[in-house]
């Protein structure tokens, strides 16, 4: 009889910030010979479109005092257990070699459910501060993985810098060659996160046709928006003379983005993991009401490496916005130093990183790939 394979359960929330990292994790692992589990709740589970066929998933109930009214919170606790045993009854019937959670709530009956049973356990943080549910579980797993360095974690826990793991679709596209802006046509990425964001729906598009009419007319603008605001996105630029693809998701990111001169963006952890293993000179604008500020420190090493200018949310107008449009756009060397020093800072073997977290704590690991070990950079 042949033996089975080893079983890695990942654990995520339900959003494209946790879920691109546990994809990453899972295209590693299936070639590497391990059958692999993505539990989620329903929510998560309408991001998992892209994921190897390989990976089974298994939705778990779960839920959170942060959302909904007074009824729905009394609630929370008998879900939470719910899930907590459900993910039990499943792991005692097929027990998972190892156990990694990405966050977010829906990550907490898997991480619960493999501490009671004592199974080798991990978390990855994508930011640079923990969020509540990794915070919660940091002392209670065997490692922790960063995907920004330096994070903030909890006295007496070590953290390993494994940086964020992107797609293949990013991976394919690493270190693409990139065409410096100039007086012909270019290409300009906005992305606000996996719900676009309302705040450059508002300001990208009055700042774009405020800039000189020879620069808007070699523009391309691949847009990024929230369903309710696309159509008045698309609007504005048409009725601006500006070429725009405005809409809610793009399945093309990473292609788009090797395309771009620019990419104007959120500072959330896969996109600015995402912006510098493909190399993109961006302009990020940190999400003011992240926890512990996180978005703002995701960006720090992209703008000490002078690979991103860095506009908070209440300093963000049309006009900053424009002024920093242009600087990027009519100054060649400095887009082409931007790019070069987004590359930089890029961490393109993080997903392997990480697999060898996994195999190490399942004992699997080998001599060869003991130069990852260590805790820092």
């Amino acid at each position: 009889m042949a033996e089975r394979k080893p079983l890695l359960v990942m654990a995520a929330g339900g959003t494209g910030g946790h879920m691109f990292p546990a994809q990453a994790l899972a295209e590693v692992m299936l070639a590497r010979g391990w059958r692999v589990k993505l539990s989620t709740d329903a929510r998560g589970a309408r991001y998992t479109g892209a994921f190897p066929e390989g990976v089974e998933i298994e939705e778990v109930a779960s839920s959170t005092f942060a959302r909904g009214g007074p009824l729905a919170r009394l609630g929370v606790p008998f879900k939470v257990t719910g899930g907590v045993l459900a993910m039990l009854s499943r792991m005692m019937r097929d027990r998972p070699t190892v156990v990694v959670g990405f966050g977010g709530y829906p990550s907490i009956p898997a991480l619960a459910a493999a501490t009671v049973l004592k199974l080798p356990r991990m978390i990855h943080e994508q930011n640079g501060v923990l969020g509540r549910v990794n915070e919660l579980f940091a002392k209670r797993v065997d490692a922790v993985a960063c995907g920004t360095w330096p994070t903030t974690l909890p006295e007496g826990v070590e953290g390993i810098h494994t940086g964020n793991p992107v797609r293949a679709a990013v991976m394919e596209r690493a270190g693409a060659g990139y065409i410096a802006p100039g007086p012909y046509p270019m290409s300009l990425l906005v992305i606000g996160g996996s719900q676009g964001a309302r705040i450059l729906s508002d300001i990208v598009p009055p700042a774009v046709a405020a800039l000189p009419l020879d620069m808007v007319s070699n523009l391309r603008v691949s847009h990024q928006a929230r369903d309710e605001d696309g159509e008045r996105v698309d609007t504005y630029y048409a009725e601006n003379g500006v070429q725009a693809d405005v809409k809610p998701f793009f399945d093309d990111l990473p292609a788009r983005m090797s395309e771009a001169q620019l990419v104007i963006s959120r500072s959330g952890a896969s996109s600015v993991a995402d912006i510098s293993v493909i190399g993109r000179p961006s302009i990020l604008v940190p999400l003011k009401i992240a926890t512990g500020d996180h978005q703002t420190v995701n960006a720090q090493a992209l703008v000490d490496a002078g690979a991103a200018i860095r506009i908070p949310e209440t300093q963000l107008t049309i006009e900053s916005l424009r002024d920093s449009i242009e600087a990027i756009l009519l100054n060649e060397q400095g887009a082409i130093r931007m790019h070069r020093a987004a590359l930089s800072v890029a961490k393109p073997e993080a997903a392997e990183h990480l697999a060898w977290l996994v195999e190490r704590l399942a004992g699997h690991d080998t001599e060869e790939e003991a130069g990852h070990e260590g805790s820092g950079e």
